[in-house]
């Protein structure tokens, strides 16, 4: 029986591209771990608080960048398009970038599943800050509010290669919203759901360590694993 151990790795401040790159070398290495039968399998979460960048996904629109590539660099904002389900998002200092780079065969063969865990995680972490978290029928991620007004707190967008997963979440700790501005959230662009973060929710603050702790908590209730922080980058 495998052994299954969980390596955790912070990034502040990096560009996009260079955590794309790290991403890539360790699904390789997951990979090629699978490949060999090793006893021992290695996965890994990287926590990263990224320079302001806009990324859209391979079923995304370009239409809901609302901005030029010029006034884009103008304002120092990145732009990437990638290889991760969902449409446009934005990364950026005070939310957590979360990407899970594990063998999903090491528990199921269910993209579902894992998408609904991972959205279940983190409505976890919400209740712990007494902010109630739900799914919404059509829209991947996790929302709150009452009534007819929807606001989305994580964008979820996941990609998977020999079942072995990257890329993640995008849950907005205590970001700056305007930041959204340039942009069609998840291209939604209906006036009931708009973009939320954990700070704006519970009007106080909130550290970001104490989200990390929190997400890796209930991260191992639905995969466990040997926890091995690695705050080498």
């Amino acid at each position: 029986m495998s052994q299954n151990i969980l390596q955790v790795h912070s990034i502040h401040g990096a560009k996009y591209q260079s955590v794309w790159d790290f991403q890539e070398i360790l699904l390789q290495k997951v990979i090629h771990s699978k490949r060999a039968s090793e006893v021992e399998r290695t996965h890994h979460v990287i926590f990263c608080e990224h320079r302001p960048v806009y990324t859209l996904g391979k079923s995304g629109s370009i239409d809901n960048l609302k901005a030029s590539l010029m006034e884009l660099e103008q304002e120092n904002f990145e732009f990437h398009k990638i290889n991760r389900g969902g449409d446009i998002t934005y990364h950026g200092p005070g939310q957590w970038t979360i990407y899970v780079i594990i063998d999903l065969e090491s528990y199921y063969r269910d993209v579902h599943k894992y998408v609904r865990s991972l959205e279940q995680i983190v409505i976890d972490v919400l209740a712990e800050y007494a902010i109630d978290g739900f799914r919404l029928d059509d829209f991947t991620g996790v929302w709150t509010g009452e009534g007819e007004l929807k606001r989305k707190i994580c964008a979820l967008g996941v990609h998977l290669s020999r079942w072995v997963s990257m890329h993640g979440l995008g849950f907005n700790i205590e970001p700056n919203l305007e930041h959204f501005r340039n942009i069609v959230p998840c291209g939604i662009a209906t006036p009931d759901k708009t973009i939320t973060s954990v700070t704006q929710e519970t009007r106080i603050p909130v550290s970001m360590e104490a989200i990390k702790e929190s997400f890796l908590k209930h991260f191992q209730n639905h995969f466990p694993m040997d926890l091995v922080v690695n705050t080498e980058y």
